[in-house]
């Protein structure tokens, strides 16, 4: 039999590709930057197509027939050795401008300031950070053009290269003048939930709470009632409202620890925590020689760092 591979086939190999790994239409179509009816369209007419089921379509649960399995195993194999061989032959020449994805607060708060010293290390490299936190894959990492990204989350890449180079200590900060109008608080349950400044998206997926449920659970004391807490998309923000007196954030030792030795934010209650999220640098299989370098440098960064968190930050809370 001839079966040719016609533009209409592969848009529905691709959504059923999609929809196989995420075991969801819906977050197919979000992959694929198309409506969640079009996906279930295209699945379906693959499945005439082949005159036989794909998905055992249930009303919790999309799952994969033995015959869906199977394609599912060939597609994602075939399309992972397409993406790699055009990641390796779009390499970037030398001289061109690196581009590097990184959390906004992180890009703003550690990654910039240090920006200057990796110019003068590499003084023929350019490099452009743009910031943005959505969940990356290798698919799209190549249809994007995202040569590396830093991302601060769990650092579960499974088709990825994702290398750990800074962990993260969380504390209670405040500004001087919020601590002299709240004089009474010593210990965790001092700590009323109105006065708690939450960023409500720490990483994609992460629970809106999820920083400062993470601390109390440390530190063994159930949490206050969130109620009256402000909610802020970026940790910047919410940081930003407590230098302004407005309360007390979860601050994460990278984006406050000038702020703490600058007296602008005081950590509270005497220890840090250590966070279940890290910073990742994460590539696809092939980086290129300038993105070898990024992660070199930032390796070397983040220990020196980390020699700087441990003489102005409070100690780790060990259990």
């Amino acid at each position: 039999m001839d079966i040719r591979l016609s533009p209409s086939l592969l848009a529905w190999l691709r959504s059923f590709d999609a929809a196989a790994r995420h075991g969801s239409f819906t977050k197919a179509a979000a992959e694929l930057c198309i409506t969640q009816g079009a996906v279930s369209q295209q699945v379906k007419q693959l499945e005439d197509w082949l005159r036989r089921p794909l998905f055992l379509r249930t009303p919790r649960a999309l799952v994969t027939t033995p015959e869906g399995k199977w394609l599912a195993v060939v597609l994602r194999e075939s399309f992972d050795a397409i993406e790699s061989t055009l990641a390796q032959m779009r390499q970037p020449p030398e001289a061109a401008t690196a581009t590097l994805s990184c959390s906004p607060s992180f890009a703003m708060s550690w990654l910039t300031p240090r920006l200057g010293e990796f110019f003068r290390q590499h003084p023929q490299t350019g490099l452009r950070v743009f910031g943005e936190f959505h969940t990356l894959d290798r698919t799209r990492m190549v249809r994007d053009g995202v040569e590396a990204a830093v991302r601060f989350d769990l650092s579960h890449y499974p088709d990825l290269n994702a290398t750990v180079f800074l962990d993260e200590w969380l504390v209670p900060v405040a500004s001087p003048e919020f601590i002299q109008q709240h004089p009474g608080i010593h210990t965790p349950q001092d700590l009323q939930g109105d006065w708690l400044l939450h960023d409500g998206s720490a990483w994609d997926g992460a629970d809106t709470f999820e920083e400062w449920q993470h601390w109390f659970a440390q530190q063994g004391v159930p949490p206050p009632a969130w109620t009256g807490g402000q909610q802020f998309n970026l940790s910047q923000l919410a940081l930003g409202a407590a230098l302004a007196g407005q309360g007390i954030a979860m601050g994460r030792a990278a984006l406050v620890l000038q702020d703490v030795r600058a007296g602008r934010l005081v950590p509270l209650l005497g220890r840090s925590v250590a966070s279940r999220a890290v910073y990742s640098f994460v590539t696809t299989h092939h980086p290129s020689p300038t993105m070898q370098q990024v992660r070199d440098w930032l390796g070397e960064e983040a220990r020196r760092f980390c020699e700087e968190r441990a003489k102005v930050m409070p100690p780790l809370l060990v259990k």
